[in-house]
This record gives structure tokens, C-alpha cells and sequence, in this order.
């Protein structure tokens, strides 16, 4: 039976429908092959939860397509995260450099250990984190960088390397937004010795919660699967390394339930197709809203040459916060749900803890006013992208 206040959600959600029968969301989950397939087959196995058949699957098919010694899927992005700081034997007091315009999960992983966060300001063409900065950054107490690959496009993983390998740090990649782009010709994650995946429902590959590390180092692997599973050596008595398992480390439990691995495997499988569609809306945008954008002084997105993007968002860099929130109200207004990105973690209540304040990282407190992210989800049309659009272009400023 209905509660009260789901009925009142449904009548405000039916409203909004009746008002709005063609309601473009920013997001929507979405099939593409034989994820619900692959699921009643994982149940009927009789091995649902984590470590099955398509976690295995899932595992083999990534290290393949990566090329790199392991791949662990995790419960999400963050756990993956969390695991990098537990193998990079983070303590308190250490110093990670992290840039201020990510999501809270980026630096939240390693404060959980006791770190001191740095927070770095941004590049303003691809908006990440600016590798001018980081030599002024490291003290002797710096364990880690760690970058993140704004929008699916690559950072400037030549110079943070040579940069981190002379100074002794370690490098990992926050890389939620890039599977499938890189750099160079080498692919986003296979830089540092650690980088994690996002199967969230908003990224490209997805499974409505998921995740996963990428160990680029082969040193890390065996305790990896230690912390993965609970701090114990499960996976050495499944290879009849040892005649049972025991408590060996620290850990928790990261295996995700192989349902979410069978959903994940069959957007694995369509993932060229997934890939293409996103390409797609992406020029669509970047073509049909370039002449608009340079007369309303609008920036679109910019990637270098040498990146190879993920098509993983589009964005609008607006004149200002003014019109940036202008925008949204005008898109809402059209049944277009647009959104913002990151606030300055630097400026956020724990940010300000840590010692930030404002001034620190102006770029990142400048784009954060006017970035707009538009729709972009799998299933887009060309007459929902042509009425995006359209809708755009109306817009005068305020």
C-alpha cells in the first residue's frame, strides 16, 4: 500500500509528466544487450554473490582489453579508492595531492587513513589537475598524487609521471570518467600504479553500483585480493595455495554480488556500440551549438590533440554564475534537465578544515560557478537531442 507521501510524490511526479510528456532527464539507465539474461543466469548457477563466473568474466575481459596485470571489481568507485590507500599504506599525517575539483570520494579514500589532503588547482582548458603545481606541492611528507581525468579526457600523464617518479611519489588514477579514453595512444588507468573504475549508473559502462582497481603494479596484487576479501587469503585456498584461509591482514568486503558483475559483463560486451552512440551526441552538441557558444562568449569543451576522449559528458563553460543558473531555469522550464558538477572541496566545511581558503585554487573556484553539464545517456535520440538544442539556442542570457 501506498504511504501518504509516496502518493504525493507519484501525484507531483504525474503532474510533472502531464506538463511535460517528453521530459529529457540528464540521466537514464539503460540495456543494451543481454544484461537481464546474463542476471537469471547468475542466479540459476547458484553462485550470486561476489567472486562468480561473471565477475571472473568481467575481470579477464578488461585486463585484456587495458592490458594490465589485474583487475578487481569493487561495490563502487570509492571502495576501489579506499582500497588504493589501504595498499599504498597511507598513515596519519601523510600528504596526498589531490585536485580540489573532483568528487568528495577522491579525497575522502585517503583521509579515512589519516591523510592530510593538498588540494591543487585545476588546468583551464581541460579543467584537471594543473602538473605546473605539483612540484610546489610536494613536501617530504607526500605519499600520492592523485589525478583524475576530468570528463574522460586525459591529464598530462607525461609530465605528472616524470615529476612523481623523480620525487619518489606514487601516482593514482581517479579514472570514474575514463575507461576507454587515453593518452597518446595508451589507455587512461595504465599510468599509475593504482587507478579505479565507475560503473555508477552515470558512466558510460554500468551496472547501477559498481567499481573497480586496476592494479598497474604487479607488487600490489596479492594483498589486494587480501583487503578485497575481509583481510584474508580466501583466494589462496581457492588456488589450493594453502589448506584454509585465515585472517592474514586489514580488509573489508569489496566483492561486488556477481548479478551486478553478469549486468556489467553484457555492457562490457556491447561497449564498441555504447561507445559510438556517445561519440555521437558528443559532436552532435560540439557541432550544433558551436556558433551559438562563440557568440555568447559560451566555452565548450576542449581536448587536446593528443587525448583520446571518452565521450563520457558534455558541458558548457557559461559567462557566469548568473547565467549559468539562468540556463538551467530556462532548459527546466522546457522539460530539459540540465545540471552543475563540482563544488571546490577546498571551500567545502571538511575542505576548510584542512586548512583551505579562498584564493587557493581560483580556477577551480571560477568554473565550478559556470559549468553546465547537458543530457548525455545512452538512449538519447536524435529529436531529443535536436529539441536540447533548439532549446539552447533560445537562450539569450539574462
Amino acid at each position: 500500500m501506498f504511504s501518504k507521501a509516496s502518493a504525493k510524490r507519484w501525484d507531483v511526479e504525474a503532474v510533472e509528466s502531464a506538463t511535460h510528456p517528453l521530459r529529457i532527464p540528464f540521466n537514464k539507465p539503460c540495456l543494451v544487450g543481454k544484461e537481464l539474461t546474463y542476471i537469471a543466469d547468475a542466479i540459476l548457477g547458484g553462485h550470486a554473490s561476489g567472486d562468480g563466473a561473471y565477475t571472473q568474466k568481467c575481470h579477464a575481459f578488461l585486463e585484456r582489453l587495458l592490458g594490465v596485470p589485474k583487475v578487481l571489481l569493487t561495490t563502487s568507485c570509492t571502495h576501489a579508492l579506499e582500497m588504493a590507500a589501504l595498499l599504498l599504506d597511507i598513515q596519519p599525517g601523510d600528504e596526498v595531492i589531490v585536485p580540489s575539483f573532483t568528487f568528495v570520494s577522491t579525497v575522502n579514500a585517503f583521509v579515512l587513513r589519516g591523510a592530510q589532503p593538498v588540494f591543487a588547482d585545476v588546468r583551464p582548458d581541460t579543467l584537471n589537475i594543473d602538473e605546473t603545481q605539483l612540484e610546489r606541492l610536494i613536501t617530504s611528507r607526500t605519499k600520492a598524487i592523485v589525478v583524475v581525468h576530468y570528463a574522460g579526457v586525459g591529464c598530462e600523464m607525461d609530465a605528472i609521471m616524470e615529476i612523481a617518479h623523480r620525487c619518489g611519489v606514487a601516482v593514482v588514477e581517479d579514472n570514474a570518467h575514463g575507461l576507454f579514453g587515453g593518452y597518446k595512444g595508451k589507455p587512461l588507468g595504465t599510468f599509475g600504479c593504482l587507478a579505479t573504475q565507475s560503473f555508477h549508473e552515470t558512466k558510460n559502462i554500468q551496472c547501477g553500483e559498481g567499481g573497480a582497481l586496476i592494479i598497474n603494479d604487479p607488487q600490489f596484487i596479492e594483498r589486494a585480493e587480501i583487503i578485497r576479501e575481509k583481510g584474508t587469503n580466501r583466494n589462496r585456498f581457492f588456488r589450493g595455495l594453502v589448506d584454509k584461509y585465515t585472517w592474514v591482514d586489514i580488509g573489508s568486503s569489496y566483492l561486488p554480488s556477481d548479478i551486478l558483475a553478469a549486468f556489467l559483463y553484457a555492457q562490457l560486451e556491447a561497449w564498441e556500440q555504447i561507445q559510438a552512440k556517445r561519440r555521437y551526441i558528443f559532436e552532435y552538441y560540439a557541432e550544433h551549438l558551436h556558433d551559438w557558444a562563440r557568440e555568447r562568449h559560451v566555452r565548450l569543451p576542449i581536448v587536446p590533440e593528443h587525448c583520446q576522449q571518452a565521450y563520457h559528458m558534455f558541458y558548457l563553460l557559461l559567462p557566469s554564475l548568473k547565467q549559468r543558473q539562468a540556463l538551467i531555469a530556462h532548459l527546466k522550464a522546457r522539460g530539459i534537465l540540465s545540471v552543475f558538477h563540482y563544488q571546490p572541496l577546498h571551500l567545502s566545511e571538511m575542505g576548510l578544515r584542512f586548512g583551505g581558503k579562498p584564493g587557493d585554487c581560483p580556477v577551480t573556484e571560477d568554473v565550478s560557478d559556470r559549468l553546465l553539464r547537458l543530457p548525455f545517456y545512452n538512449e538519447l535520440t536524435d529529436a531529443e537531442l535536436s529539441r536540447i538544442v533548439a532549446a539552447i539556442r533560445e537562450f539569450h542570457g539574462e
